[in-house]
């Protein structure tokens, strides 16, 4: 079987793009759920501050396929990671860089996307085993602040940027070298219709291929 780290890597490289649900709740989250994969996101997180989270996330897990990565985000302790294990989710994701919450999602298989702000927390996250850096809140601190914290990072360590990420604000990240992006409200917000959240992951996940595309022919 496939470790989740590294279904972690081989989801980002098909699409590095986190879908976050935070807010819905267990009865909507599997119509939400089918029009984020059919547009062809691989990565949703129910933060753990969202209503019966546990539940949403167990129903994601037994509905969605082997490829996409379910798990939760806003995680904030060793405890909340055992428990993720016991669903058999695979996503691990907090925001903010505690060494003993990596540490315990790597002692039960977790694929880890540990926030972070400060080069003291996105080194420490990279020195406890994390398996990618979410840079927070990413908006605030602007592509030049993501070009100085990357220059003293592991090249190999992807980092998305979370936190205030819309289409019109993609294209400079993704020009200075961002791997991936975690979609928040420019995707989801409680009470948003599902077809409304079907057409916001089609626009998100074609301009991220746009650019990737625009990137290669250069």
């Amino acid at each position: 079987m496939t470790s989740n780290p590294l279904r972690l890597q081989q989801a980002l490289a098909e699409c590095p793009l986190v879908a976050i649900l935070r807010g819905i709740h267990p009865d909507e989250v599997l119509d939400v759920a089918d029009v984020l994969i059919a547009s062809g996101l691989r990565l949703i997180e129910v933060p753990l501050n969202s209503p019966q989270p546990w539940e949403s996330i167990a129903r994601l897990k037994a509905h969605c396929p082997e490829e996409v990565l379910v798990g939760a985000g806003t995680v904030l302790s060793s405890a909340d990671a055992r428990r993720l294990a016991g669903l058999d989710a695979a996503l691990l994701v907090t925001p903010n860089c505690d060494p003993e919450v990596i540490r315990a999602g790597r002692e039960v298989g977790m694929a880890s996307m540990i926030g972070c702000m400060t080069p003291t927390e996105a080194l420490a996250a990279q020195g406890a085993g994390a398996c990618a850096l979410k840079l927070f809140p990413a908006a605030h601190l602007g592509v030049g602040y993501f070009n100085d914290l990357r220059a003293v990072l592991s090249p190999e360590l992807p980092v998305l940027a979370v936190g205030g990420i819309d289409i019109p604000n993609m294209a400079p990240w993704h020009a200075a070298g961002i791997d991936g992006f975690g979609l928040g409200g420019s995707l989801y917000v409680p009470g948003r219709p599902v077809q409304e959240v079907e057409r916001r992951a089609a626009s998100l996940v074609a301009e991220w291929r746009r650019l990737q595309a625009s990137g290669a022919s250069q």
